[in-house]
């Protein structure tokens, strides 16, 4: 599994309601018509600069607050296929593999806004690359049956294909 894409740069505590604010989740929570208030707390640009294969970074505890899977559908409506943070909260996380959003844990204090990135997953080992500067990055290891979920779409799609979590 291989995904380029730019670096959109956050700090540390990113809570879902930054992602998606709860006051807009009371209109709708269709996420194709919410990407238009994507991070709008944090960035007001965000929504109309964000490109499909965007790679959001941040620093510490990304997805932080509720536990709302419209936070992850979101940011996967406006086209990002990838998280970089140094930690998530523990209910994004599953919320992003369940839905197949690959949510990688690395050190990401060197990339920078607009960094070119290549996140490539072979086995359980993730790198991170930034060709510009030849920087590599070496996130968390990722388990088997996680690379599976995401291989497949999320787990809805896992399941219809496996039927099963057993090997």
């Amino acid at each position: 599994m291989k995904i380029e894409g730019r670096a959109r740069v956050f700090g540390d505590d990113v809570n879902t309601d930054y992602i998606i604010s709860s006051r807009r989740k009371r209109e709708t929570i269709d996420e194709s018509r919410l990407t238009e208030y994507l991070f709008e707390g944090v960035d007001p640009a965000f929504a109309v600069s964000v490109r499909p294969n965007d790679v959001v970074v941040a620093g510490t505890n990304f997805g932080c607050g509720s536990a709302m899977e419209v936070a992850v559908t979101v940011l996967q409506a406006a086209g990002i296929r990838a998280v970089l943070s140094g930690s998530f909260a523990r209910s994004f996380y599953r919320n992003a593999i369940n839905n197949g959003l690959l949510a990688i844990e690395c050190d990401t204090a060197t990339i920078v806004e607009g960094d070119s990135l290549v996140v490539q997953l072979d086995g359980p080992a993730v790198q991170v690359l930034i060709p510009a500067r030849d920087v590599r990055l070496t996130g968390a290891p990722m388990a088997p049956l996680t690379r599976r979920i995401l291989e497949s779409g999320g787990l809805v799609e896992f399941l219809r294909r496996e039927g099963r979590f057993g090997s």
